[in-house]
Formats: structure tokens, sequence, C-alpha cells
């Protein structure tokens, strides 16, 4: 991920096409050390393939993966004041878990 990151980043910054030097120093800049294989292959996967049609086509990909989420919101909006009390409940639940309650504390 941080390979593809530095990538990103420095297409961002106008460089059309970032060669392997490119994203070592870019990465040894910030004091990580980069794999010459794992940089070299990124930049065979995406030599001669414009970023921007790349990300798009990933959004395509991503719009179609259900996710679930609308069942969960559409279960919290209907809860209303239901919602309301585990939130109460789960901050009662916090206060029992200090170390207080252990009879020492982090730094005695």
């Amino acid at each position: 991920m941080k390979y593809l990151a530095a990538y990103l980043l420095l297409t961002a910054g106008g460089k059309a096409n970032p060669t392997d030097a490119d994203i070592k120093t870019l990465l040894s800049s910030v004091g990580v050390e980069a794999e010459a294989e794992r940089v070299s292959a990124l930049i065979a996967a995406l030599k001669e393939k414009d970023i921007n049609e790349l990300i798009a086509e990933g959004k395509d990909k991503l719009a179609s993966v259900p996710t679930g989420g609308a069942a969960a919101a559409g279960g919290a909006a209907a809860g209303g004041a239901a919602a309301d009390a585990p939130a109460e409940e789960a901050k009662e639940e916090e206060k029992e878990e200090s170390d207080d309650d252990m009879g020492f504390g982090l730094f005695d």
C-alpha cells in the first residue's frame, strides 16, 4: 500500500509516470525503506496506464459491491429513542472498567 500511496502522491504532484527512483526517493524522505522488487512490480503493473482512468474503473467496481450499510442506517433511523438507551449503558460500563476499581493506578 505504501508503494501505491507514494505513486499516487507523485502523480498528484504532477509527475505523469513516476519511476522506481522517484518512489524510492519519496519513501526514503520519510524514513521508509523501499523493497526494490515491490517497487518494480508496481511500476511494471502501472506502466503506460493513466492513473485517473484506473481510479475511475476502481470506483465503478466498488459501486457494485454490496455493503449492507443501508439496512443498518434504516434500522437506526427507525429506532429513534431506543438508540439513546444503549449509549447511556455504554457510558456506565466505561466507569466500571476504570483502574480506580482495581485498587491501583497506572503510576502507583
